[in-house]
This record gives C-alpha cells, structure tokens and sequence, in this order.
C-alpha cells in the first residue's frame, strides 16, 4: 500500500495495520523463549546425570544392562553362576578353560607352541590348570587339560606343560590372590605394541578397559624360564589387569577365565587401534585426543569391571558351542 492511500484510511485503519506485523515478531519472541526454556531443561538433565538404568537393580547395573517388559517384568542379565559343589565349579573352569583356547586359536593367538592360560583349582587352590605343550589350542579338551602344583609337578595329565608358563603363572597366582586366571600369547599387535615398552593412550572408550589398570614390565630377559623372571613379570603387573612385556607381548589376568580371556581379546585390539593412531598422527600431524581423567574414571566403572570382563566373553563362549557342537567339553 503506497503512502497516498494510506493518507486516506481512517485513523482506527491505519492503528490496526501497525499492529498486524507485530503478531509474528511476538510469535518469533515466544519461540525463543520456549526453545531457550527447553534447551535450559536439557542441559540440567544432562548435568544432573541421571542413569537410563536406574532403576534396575545392583546386577543389571554394574553392567550397564536395562531389561523391564511393559508389564513390569524385570529381566536380569547373566552373570557368574553359582555351583552346588566345588566340583561343579571345577568342571565349569576347566570347561571355560578349553573354550578360552579355542577362542584364541580363532583369532589366530595360536604361534607354534607359544601362549599359554591358567584357570585356579577352586579346590586345591595352590594348583592350576594348563594345556598340554603340544597340543594345537584349536584341538584342546577338557580332558586334555593338565593340573599343576605349586611346585610344577603334574598331578593330574599325561602330558608336559610349558616352563615359561609354569614360571610366569606360579608367580602370579601366588602373588595375586583374587587372580583366578592369566593369559599369554603372542598375539600379532601385542608383539608391535611391545616394543614400545611404554603404557596405553586414554584415546578410546575401549582403551579405558585399562584405565590405571596396566603396567609395563621394561625388560627382556630372553624366553621365561627362571622363577624370579617370573616374580618381576607378576610385579610389573602389580594390582592391575593387564602388562605390556617390553619386547616379548601382552598378559592380562582376571577373577575367571572368562574375563582374563576377554581383557586378552581386548588388549591385543586395543593396541592395534594405538598403532593406528600414532601412525595416522605421525603422518597427518594432527596429535590424538587423550580422554581426561575424570571422564576415562568414570567409564571405567561400566567397561573394566571383573562382572563386564566376565558377561563380555559369553558370547565367544556361545561362538565356540556352536561352531564345534561343544566336542571340547569332553
């Protein structure tokens, strides 16, 4: 509308023409403050930190696991089986035992005679069980399985074990109380890593599986065969998970052998991903995020507890059943 016309309008025309535009700026306005309101009500649930599972209970919740049907039913996560007799648990070791070897021999963690993993004697608790030398991992039975004293002395198999395992894993198992099982192997990036002698970068929610939780045993001493070499592997490894052995590979441990086997498949592809990066970052020259350590404490509790080692093997356990139709249970 040009300005003679609206020259010829009535005053009360020309008062409610100035007031039509100000309906969407007031609309515009509205919005803002609506948006505003909401992004302010994200942010305190943000801050609050208030878990998607809190209300499961303690189980459910040490793993990170919801399950609630819309009738209410609780649905709880698997864990670590409880056992009638100290046999039932032996055999259940001994099982998981042999499941753990052909696991790694699926990964390929099976070079010649080398690697080894230990699971304790819930009964005679000063003795483990090892594989038999010579014996593929990809072969291995629960009847193969050889029982070991303190002393390195066969109670039960007909078969010689490997001596750097005994002088690593005695070492460990006296040393570390609440460590029921240790693996070994010489795992392709494990061996890469090695030779660094140096600790893990925070840089991934997997790496944090080892947050403070991993040591560094800075020497190579040739193949393990003496008792103190095997002392100051179990002393590099202090209270932690897991050990990065200079020039030689990697080691984790665990409560069972489930969980030492999984922070094993872990480790090994935890330093194939540092590999990656200082390459990437050596040839890109962008430097990695290192994941704070406040954040990297609090990850820590949901991906490098005994209960999440334990749940996150099932499923190579549940892998091998299938595969072999269970033939290494016998």
């Amino acid at each position: 509308m040009n300005n003679t016309l609206g020259a010829r309008l009535p005053r009360s025309l020309l008062l409610l023409r100035a007031a039509l535009p100000l309906v969407p700026r007031c609309q515009a306005h509205l919005t803002r403050r609506c948006l505003a309101t909401a992004s302010t009500s994200r942010h305190a649930s943000v801050t609050e930190r208030i878990r998607v599972d809190h209300a499961e209970d303690i189980g459910n919740r040490t793993v990170a696991a919801m399950g609630r049907t819309t009738s209410g039913k609780a649905l709880r996560v698997r864990k670590y089986p409880t056992f009638a007799t100290p046999e039932e648990e032996r055999l259940y070791r001994k099982q998981h035992l042999a499941a753990a070897y052909r696991v790694f021999a699926s990964r390929g963690f099976d070079e010649g005679v080398a690697g080894h993993i230990s699971v304790r004697d819930p009964i005679l608790t000063d003795h483990f069980w090892l594989n038999p030398l010579s014996t593929h991992f990809s072969l291995i039975r629960v009847s193969d399985l050889i029982l070991v004293n303190e002393a390195g002395e066969v109670v039960q198999g007909n078969e010689p074990i490997n001596a750097a395992a005994f002088a690593i894993h005695s070492a460990i198992h006296k040393k570390r109380p609440d460590v029921h099982a240790a693996c070994h192997a010489h795992s392709t990036y494990g061996k890469a890593f090695s030779a660094f002698g140096r600790e893990l970068d925070m840089i991934t929610q997997d790496s944090l599986r080892f947050y403070k939780s991993h040591g560094v045993y800075r020497q190579f001493g040739g193949v393990v065969l003496a008792s103190d070499e095997g002392e100051r592997i179990a002393e590099a490894l202090g209270d932690g998970k897991a050990a990065i052995l200079q020039n030689h590979g990697i080691l984790t441990v665990g409560q069972t052998v489930d969980e030492a086997a999984f922070w094993f498949l872990s480790l090994d592809k935890t330093c194939q991903a540092q590999l990656l990066v200082d390459a990437a970052s050596k040839g890109s020259g962008h430097a990695p995020k290192i994941i704070q350590d406040g954040e990297a404490q609090e990850s820590y509790k949901q991906v490098g507890t005994p209960e999440k080692g334990w749940l996150a093997f099932q499923g190579y356990y549940d892998e091998i059943v299938a595969k072999t139709g269970g033939d290494f249970l016998d």
